[in-house]
């Protein structure tokens, strides 16, 4: 039987969840060398898949519909936009954790022909259903 002891397990499981939170906040916030001009953001996505259909679920928050272009190219679902800096001219800035400027996010399909049956953007999230074709 092997005896551990309970400040060395609880440092352990400290410095596992401290990983585990970079990790997840360098997945949200994945910055990646822009094209035209700085660098650009990734949003968080969720996808569901049935025998019909594609179901993606887009985190956007503060991004306005007239912002969002959301395209097929090739095997690829392409959602790109702009998300400005909200924050007033006259504010000092304290703290910016959610990400601003250009976006991109390009989704590999699954085989097959795919039409965006649906998209809708509500409560900063953008929802794409689409619809597989034979």
């Amino acid at each position: 039987m092997t005896f551990r002891k309970p400040v060395d397990s609880a440092w352990a499981e400290a410095i596992n969840l401290l990983e585990q939170a970079d990790r997840l906040h360098r997945q949200f916030f994945r910055l990646s060398p822009g094209r035209n001009s700085g660098p650009t953001w990734e949003p968080p996505v969720d996808i569901f898949e049935t025998n019909r259909s594609l179901l993606v679920l887009a985190a956007l928050p503060g991004v306005a519909p007239d912002q969002v272009k959301v395209v097929i190219d090739g095997n690829a679902l392409v959602i790109l936009g702009q998300r400005p800096l909200a924050a007033p001219t006259s504010a000092q800035i304290r703290r910016i954790e959610i990400p601003y400027g250009r976006f991109e996010r390009r989704i590999e399909l699954p085989p097959g022909h795919f039409e965006i049956q649906e998209s809708t953007l509500a409560d900063g999230c953008l929802r794409l259903s689409l619809l597989k074709r034979t």
